[in-house]
């Protein structure tokens, strides 16, 4: 493995579906060795959730998996469990996003894991947190981060249209963040104590946290009301556009002052710089629906390739809404780092949001079979051969 800034730190990914593992990825991009644990058999059921039927290539475990090792290890024997208490006692950080009740049953809590190692990082992920009348149940980023922090509800054409469903991942990956950013200030308190500790996330504070804006307005008493569709938009400047070509872009023109007659310069009206209707910001306002029947009729003239050329060249923020093929043929994808190749040179993977200047991330690998790699990490745990040969025998792994 590459030398990074994690180089030597010992994970174990001790969860499932995305949110906890996605976190645990994050730390093995910047060279952490990851172990994860899943059961034996068919895994992690992460790894079922194929999103072509008929298809076996697991394209999302290979994202939300890339650079670890898998141990399949059977937590309901006594011995797996010994197993992992093992790992636990040399290694730095320990993250799971087991329901609460069978982190106790099976003997995995906070007070059964810290004791063994005082500088071991216990990373928690719930969906709802760990207090309250909620916080033993399950939930996954749809129910827990998309739906019930009003984000659902918020994000839709208009009052008429029914809620919208999440992508997969959506809520998780952004949550996998905030754990992140939990293990990464224990790391750093670690250095300056010497001791770990117990951090926690949940999907449900991720997403008031990406709802925050309308939260907060309501929180001092102001109703938020859903937003209109996109005709009656109340700044026609920051809406949504068609092109000839049946493309979609969306502006984001808020320096009107500054930008509103180069703008319409461009788009060949600089007339209605002067137009009554059109002319002050509260006039704009007022015949908002107005300015975008006009703004309609003008983009529906030219294709998106043609409005892109002429909007940069007058620097007005706008983005076109992208299809996900849009995505994998978008140079700055590559050039930004948010797409890289496999460190095998075959096919791409996207990459942490962030970059540290003067550290590599290491080139990612592929994602483990079930219990590829039990053997090395049995043995780097201080196991004999003979001993992993009688775990094989008890079925304590796979």
């Amino acid at each position: 493995m590459a030398e990074s800034l994690f180089t030597g730190l010992k994970v174990i990914d001790c969860a499932s579906w995305i949110a906890g593992p996605a976190a645990a990825t994050m730390l093995s991009d910047f060279g952490a060795e990851v172990i994860k644990i899943e059961p034996p058999g068919a895994g992690d059921p992460w790894r079922a959730s194929q999103p072509i039927p008929g298809k076996t290539v697991d394209y999302y475990w290979q994202l939300t998996s890339r650079n670890k090792r898998s141990l399949a290890l059977d937590l309901k024997h006594a011995e797996g469990l010994a197993v992992l208490r093992r790992l636990a006692a040399s290694a730095d950080v320990f993250i799971t996003n087991f329901p609460l009740p069978v982190r106790e049953r099976l003997g995995m809590a906070p007070a059964d894991l810290t004791p063994l190692n005082p500088r071991l990082i216990y990373a928690s992920f719930t969906a709802y947190g760990e207090a309250g009348e909620e916080a033993a149940k399950t939930g996954f980023d749809s129910t827990a981060y998309w739906a019930r922090t009003g984000l659902m509800d918020m994000v839709r054409a208009d009052e008429a249209t029914v809620p919208s469903r999440s992508m997969p991942g959506m809520g998780d990956h952004p949550s996998a963040t905030g754990l992140y950013a939990a293990i990464v200030s224990a790391l750093y308190r670690r250095e300056k104590t010497g001791l770990g500790g117990v951090v926690r996330s949940s999907l449900l504070q991720n997403g008031l946290w990406a709802n925050g804006c309308a939260v907060q307005t309501r929180l001092f008493g102001e109703d938020v009301a859903l937003r209109p569709h996109r005709d009656d938009a109340p700044n026609a400047l920051a809406n949504h556009y068609r092109s000839r070509d049946g493309r979609w872009f969306i502006m984001a023109l808020f320096n009107e002052q500054r930008q509103l007659r180069s703008f319409l310069g461009a788009i060949g009206r600089e007339e209605l710089t002067d137009e009554p209707r059109f002319a002050t910001p509260a006039s704009r306002k007022q015949h908002a629906r107005e300015l975008v029947i006009v703004l309609d009729e003008i983009f529906s003239r030219r294709d998106l390739a043609e409005w892109r050329t002429i909007l940069d060249g007058v620097g007005i923020t706008f983005g076109i809404v992208a299809t996900v093929n849009d995505a994998l043929d978008d140079p700055q994808m590559r050039h930004s780092g948010a797409l890289a190749p496999f460190g095998d040179g075959q096919g791409l993977t996207v990459m942490t949001p962030f970059h540290i200047d003067g550290v590599d991330k290491i080139p990612p690998a592929r994602a483990p079979s079930v219990g590829q790699h039990n053997e090395a990490v049995l043995l780097g745990a201080g196991y004999s051969a003979a001993d992993v040969e009688r775990l094989r025998g008890l079925g304590v792994v796979a």
